[in-house]
């Protein structure tokens, strides 16, 4: 598997593979922020088939009650595997970990993502990679449009998970990094 960033090409595909459902076109809303340098888009990929996403939005979570709390935390966004055969394989725990990285390399000493109430499974995962209850709570609110072109308003209850990215070690046969 093989993990990188969201390429304009990569658009079409990922919606046939990973449809945004309806006339929403996530990806591409997604792929326009991370030109505005506002996200990272995640891509797992396996030969030349996406398989899973995962966006990391630098300017952390739009909930208020989340910027009160965690106004300097980017916040993992979007992560999903698809199809669903290929979920507890990896997948997600991949980007996760790919977008640790990223967000430890920029300097940020934690990453925060929300899950929404309804989604015991994701929570177990995120507390088993080492994510934390912050007791932070709110409503996940997006939009989308269906195939006719109809907006549809959600509010999910959800809660906002963080975790301390840590110092990375050096892998053997790698110099640790200079001072």
């Amino acid at each position: 598997m093989k993990i990188r960033e969201c390429r304009e090409q990569d658009l079409e595909l990922l919606e046939v593979r990973i449809s945004s459902g309806g006339q929403t076109r996530q990806h591409a809303i997604r792929f326009e922020r991370q030109q505005r340098g506002l996200s990272t888009y995640l891509i797992a990929w396996v030969d030349s088939i996406p398989v899973g996403t995962g966006e990391i939005l630098w300017q952390g979570c739009s909930a208020p009650e989340v910027i009160q709390r965690y106004s300097q935390c980017p916040e993992l966004n979007g992560l999903a595997v698809w199809p669903v055969e290929l979920q507890s394989q990896g997948t997600g725990t991949a980007v996760v970990r790919a977008a640790e990285a990223l967000a430890h390399d920029r300097g940020y000493q934690q990453i925060g993502l929300g899950v929404a109430d309804d989604n015991p499974r994701a929570a177990a995962l995120y507390q088993r990679l080492g994510y934390q209850e912050t007791g932070c709570r709110y409503l996940d609110r997006y939009h989308y449009l269906d195939d006719h072109g109809r907006r549809h308003d959600v509010a999910d209850p959800a809660r906002f998970l963080v975790k301390q990215l840590q110092e990375r070690q050096p892998q053997p046969g790698n110099p640790p990094p200079a001072p």
